[in-house]
């Protein structure tokens, strides 16, 4: 990972901005969490006729399923998405020699999974039926776990890249990565007849939703401008 100015104290985002976005996600989150808990008609119908409709592309087009099956089981599966963050973790501690960072990015990337768990337990949303699968899923529905683990961890990662100046061509290239992956996650998950196109949004609203928390509760709580301890070794 390229980073400039390595000699500066890290970059500190806007706290007032971090409030202010967690606020709309947290609306967001909590308008479709009510919506899906109550089977809000219009809700319930344009799922189901998005479903439908990429589930009949999903049976024509098979090569692109197969496709989307390898994307999904393998390079944006949740393991693979947190093998990254442990190694983002493992990076903060003995190249930056920043533990309170990496503990920080820890934390949130374990709160995520148990925010995600409870909501599948509290929605208890049945996943898409039908009579021709083209492949399966266990457990509740809302919200999508991929769409919500991508979201956390691209989103955590993009934090660290801001926080310690990625140069310019860096950070562009991994939000490129980040909003293939995410958005690139969410449509296979409906694509493959596992979730619902709401249960992908839920996971976006409140992936982003727990980054944001993290990183308002980073700039007020965290470790300030003390400046982390010099990389060991050349970077």
């Amino acid at each position: 990972m390229h980073l400039t100015h390595v000699d500066s104290p890290p970059h500190r985002s806007s706290p007032g901005v971090a409030v202010f976005a967690a606020a709309a996600l947290s609306l967001a989150s909590l308008t479709l969490l009510l919506l899906v808990a109550l089977s809000w008609h219009p809700l319930t119908a344009l799922d189901g006729d998005v479903s439908r409709t990429l589930h009949r592309s999903a049976l024509a087009h098979r090569g692109t399923t197969r496709a989307f099956r390898i994307l999904t089981d393998w390079v944006w599966d949740p393991a693979t998405m947190r093998i990254l963050a442990a190694a983002a973790v493992l990076w903060l501690l003995w190249r930056r020699r920043d533990p309170r960072t990496a503990l920080w990015v820890a934390a949130t990337g374990v709160l995520a999974a148990l925010v995600q768990n409870a909501f599948k337990v509290l929605v208890g949303r049945a996943r898409p039926v039908w009579p021709d699968p083209v492949d399966s899923a266990r457990g509740s529905a809302f919200p999508s776990g991929h769409a919500m683990t991508a979201t956390v961890v691209c989103g955590l990662l993009l934090w660290l890249l801001h926080r310690y100046g990625a140069a310019g061509a860096t950070r562009l290239m991994a939000w490129a990565a980040a909003v293939v992956s995410v958005v690139g996650v969410g449509l296979t998950r409906v694509w493959l007849g596992v979730h619902w196109p709401s249960d992908v949004v839920g996971g976006w609203l409140l992936g982003a939703l727990m980054v944001t928390l993290a990183v308002a509760s980073y700039e007020r709580w965290g470790p300030g401008e003390e400046e982390p301890a010099a990389p060991a070794g050349p970077s």
